[in-house]
């Protein structure tokens, strides 16, 4: 591709600064046997014009009902990240720079989630965010007191996930929210982002609340009849996000196959079910580029949801060494392991393999879970090892921390503990599997072997793409840039894939966005 004359492009690299600026219209041109590029009208004339593009600016990028929505400037929103990883820093610097950020009370005790929201509250006002409420099929006691932590502190949207249908907690949060104006509309004052990974699931959150669910509400005093009414009359989530391969709860679903799936199945429903068409369908799972991000708008995503990546920045509540060991990982360096809140179902989360003992030491202790009936049908050898290896005490004082933990957060599960010798021997593993993720959190020293960290394969493609940037090095990984970053990358590849699309060919490299540093 040449020149026809200034101000058309000439090298690969002025045609990459020209698509660069997506507020800018580009021409392709042909003339006298020449084919070039231009962002200047006044350059078309006499020449063919044998494609072009308009301007494709980061904030128009997905649904413009999504931003409206939430209040903020582009279709990204970065998920929870549970243990408080994604903490009220990192959820104030996206909501300060106009993105939606979500605080990941997921394993955080009650009364920490509260001061956490309280925070949030004083210091954004009225800026968005969320906080992701967590289906807790072993502690049920968690899940409503997370919901009383946002009603109490006026937390306007929730993040559900891990779920497999309603629980009575994630109705009574949504109907709570609703009124009515003076026309009589419908109006939502608690949003919910419903995050699935199957279309089963999916649609519980397309349709109203069950009526049998919204009349115990009523009963117990959690939300009145009036409420309830309306309940029947919205679906239960605002927006799905079609979670695909991405860290820690995971089906591992394709994102290419999940997310039109589930677009489908709105639509379908939609037919029968008034309201189902205004739900808003988004993406999840191995968005850490921005192609991965283009490509996701490009198959119908209202929005994207970006969660490993976030993990290595300089808000998230990580310790340097995880985030060093984040930084280091490769696409291919993530495996399953057994979970902590869902460990007897064999529930797995996706963590990071390289430079960690973590996914083979759970392993062992889910397989030694099924293969015996408690602790005492133990052989002497292997609880000799597990003592040793992973709890590096006593199974006795193991039990002991367990027993203390639990009367302060949750005593019914101790109730089931003292009846079945195997349910007990599950909360010992679990002592393993949740103090895991706080070592790495912590950064604890003598149990790095140990470290249990979230992650999924969008974490080393972000890590190939920043290679030989100023986003390589950790101090740069700030949240709001990476969004700024993947969002105008994405807007770029977009413009660049509408050119290839009408047959133009591009040089090559003119395809890659190179993160540079942002204007303040």
């Amino acid at each position: 591709m040449t020149t026809l004359h200034r101000p058309v492009a000439e090298t690969p690299t002025e045609i990459t600064a020209l698509l660069r600026d997506v507020t800018r219209p580009v021409w392709v041109l042909h003339r006298d046997g020449r084919v070039g590029l231009t962002a200047d009208r006044a350059a078309t004339a006499g020449a063919q014009v044998l494609a072009a593009v308009g301007p494709l600016t980061p904030d128009r990028l997905g649904d413009s009902r999504f931003r409206a929505a939430h209040g903020v400037r582009g279709a990204y929103m970065a998920g929870a990240m549970a243990n408080g990883i994604a903490a009220p820093a990192l959820v104030a610097a996206l909501a300060g720079a106009g993105y939606l950020g979500t605080y990941g009370a997921a394993g955080v005790t009650p009364d920490r989630v509260d001061a956490a929201l309280a925070g949030l509250r004083a210091e954004l006002g009225e800026l968005p965010y969320a906080c992701n409420l967590i289906h807790s099929p072993s502690e049920p006691a968690l899940e409503r007191a997370i919901v009383d932590a946002c009603l109490r502190h006026g937390v306007r949207c929730v993040e559900a996930s891990a779920f497999m249908g309603l629980t009575a907690e994630v109705v009574r949060y949504r109907a709570a929210g609703l009124s009515t104006d003076r026309e009589g509309r419908i109006v939502v004052g608690h949003r919910l982002i419903a995050k699935v990974s199957r279309v089963e699931v999916a649609e519980h959150f397309l349709r109203p609340a069950p009526a049998a669910l919204l009349n115990r509400l009523v009963e117990s005093g959690d939300i009145t009849a009036e409420q309830a009414g309306l309940a029947e009359r919205v679906p239960m989530a605002d927006d799905i996000t079609a979670e695909a391969d991405s860290g820690g709860h995971t089906d591992r679903r394709p994102l290419v196959v999940l997310l039109p799936e589930i677009i489908a199945a709105r639509d379908r429903l939609a037919r029968t079910v008034p309201g189902a068409a205004e739900v808003r369908v988004g993406a999840a799972g191995g968005i850490g580029t921005p192609a991965a991000a283009a490509a996701a708008f490009a198959l119908g995503a209202a929005y994207i949801v970006t969660g490993s990546v976030n993990q290595a920045t300089v808000e998230a509540a990580q310790c340097a060494a995880t985030k060093q060991l984040l930084a280091g990982a490769q696409f291919a360096d993530c495996v399953m392991a057994p979970s902590a809140d869902m460990f007897e179902l064999g529930v797995q989360v996706q963590v990071l393999r390289r430079g960690t003992m973590f996914a083979g030491r759970a392993q062992k202790l889910y397989d030694t879970y099924r293969a015996y009936d408690g602790l005492d049908a133990l052989p002497a050898e292997l609880r000799a090892d597990l003592e040793r290896t992973l709890f590096k005490r006593p199974v006795e004082q193991v039990w002991d921390e367990c027993v203390r933990f639990f009367t302060e957060r949750d005593p019914a599960q101790l109730a089931g503990a003292a009846e079945h010798p195997k349910r007990r021997m599950a909360l010992v593993f679990r002592w393993y599997l949740g103090l895991s993720s706080g070592w790495s959190i912590r950064g604890d020293t003598d149990r790095v072997a140990d470290y249990q960290v979230w992650c999924g394969p969008a974490m080393g493609a972000f890590n190939t793409w920043a290679a030989g940037t100023h986003l390589a090095a950790l101090p740069n990984r700030q949240a709001a840039e990476i969004a700024d970053q993947l969002l105008l990358g994405a807007a770029y590849l977009t413009r660049v894939a509408q050119l290839r699309t009408a047959g133009v060919r591009l040089p090559a490299g003119c395809a890659d966005f190179v993160p540079i540093p942002l204007p303040a």
